[in-house]
């Protein structure tokens, strides 16, 4: 769906309300690029929140907005194809043990070790249940999950 004639309803609109006004009209002839920009990010943000709203009553797959210009579309994706679950070593399969240096910020080490412990296990215990856990999941662990909405908007 293209905004444009929506944003230039809305301006014609605008320039009804304030044509007796010769001052006003003035004003909005001035205030007509900025409004329209503005308005522009208001509608993308309302399609936006509507593909929220609209993914969470599907049984599967999500809405997405996709933006091109002034072109908006609202797009339905299916649910991922099931694709074969990766072979996921468990301790108790192979009985050996890897040594593994990994870096990083101390912030996340300090939120890692802090939940840790709330969960009463070792640090090196929690980071493989949840390097497990991303891995059953079969999804990037960078990527986050849930209904996101991927991509840019230009205006």
């Amino acid at each position: 769906m293209e905004l444009t004639p929506h944003l230039e309803a809305i301006r014609g609109d605008l320039e009804s309300l304030v044509a007796s006004d010769e001052g006003l009209a003035k004003a909005l002839e001035r205030m007509a690029r900025p409004l329209e920009a503005t308005l522009q990010l208001r509608l993308l943000d309302l399609l936006a929140d509507g593909a929220l709203d609209l993914t969470e009553q599907l049984p599967a797959g999500h809405a997405e907005l996709r933006v091109s210009g002034r072109d908006v579309r609202l797009v339905y994706v299916g649910p991922p194809e099931a694709a074969p679950e990766p072979a996921v070593a468990s301790d108790e399969d192979d009985g050996g043990m890897a040594r593994l240096t990994v870096r990083m910020p101390d912030a996340l080490k300090s939120a890692i070790e802090a939940a840790a412990d709330a969960a009463a296990q070792s640090v090196n215990a929690w980071l493989v249940q949840a390097a497990r856990s991303a891995l059953n999941r079969g999804q990037d662990p960078r990527r986050g999950g849930g209904n996101r909405i991927w991509g840019f908007a230009h205006s």
